[in-house]
């Protein structure tokens, strides 16, 4: 179960999002930091014995930053209103596929995969995927996969990408940029007994993604 002053301390800063009440209320942060980092650490540990590919990272190296760059974005608000972690071998850096857990008011969610990688590594994740077609439609198409998450999300090209043939029966598969697949959680199914066996059960069912993902990638860093 995660820790109630977790989520407590995100919905009071979501309603008072600016430095005075931060600088305020700083104890309560950092209360609340430490006990997500502890769970993330929990999470880890049991995530490990589903996936080893993921090694031991430390929650420190998984977790995000809470202060947010506001020099070139519309939103100034200073802070975001979430704690979140990407596990994966190497941790939140890694040019892995992973495992990711958002916790927010009102925009909780779950999942992973490959967000934005680096052009070399996108290529050859394309690479692989055309060549393993049927295998990859076999993950995505997987009844209990669309279940939870209806099907991959990421941002997609509007032609082929540069060096791949566009009458590709497959190229449709191989447009996007990010590949990721996430679902959303509620306040209350946050704040419920099972959520760390849900979290699990969700990671579960994406780990073939990130099996196969993650030889494409393997590819790109020799």
């Amino acid at each position: 179960m995660i820790p109630k002053e977790i989520f407590d301390f995100l919905v009071e800063l979501s309603v008072n999002n600016n430095r005075d009440w931060f600088n305020n209320n700083k104890p309560k942060y950092q209360s609340a930091k430490e006990a997500f980092e502890q769970y993330i650490d929990q999470l880890i540990a049991t995530l490990h014995g589903i996936d080893r590919s993921i090694g031991h990272p430390d929650a420190k190296d998984c977790t995000f930053r809470i202060f947010r760059d506001v020099r070139f974005a519309k939103n100034k608000q200073p802070y975001k209103n979430n704690f979140g972690a990407y596990i994966a071998h190497g941790g939140r850096k890694s040019p892995y596929a992973g495992y990711y857990f958002h916790m927010e008011p009102d925009n909780s969610f779950v999942g992973g995969g490959l967000y934005n990688p680096e052009p070399q590594i996108l290529r050859s994740v394309r690479e692989h995927i055309i060549k393993n077609a049927d295998e990859y439609r076999q993950i995505i198409d997987n009844k209990k996969f669309k279940s939870i998450f209806n099907e991959i999300h990421g941002e997609k090209l509007k032609t082929a990408p540069k060096g791949f043939d566009k009458n590709d029966a497959n190229i449709e598969l191989i447009r996007y940029k990010s590949y990721a697949a996430i679902t959303p959680l509620s306040d209350e199914q946050i704040r419920a007994k099972n959520i760390d066996k849900k979290i699990i059960d969700i990671f579960t069912v994406l780990k073939p993604l990130n099996d196969f993902i993650n030889r494409g990638v393997k590819k790109a860093l020799v």
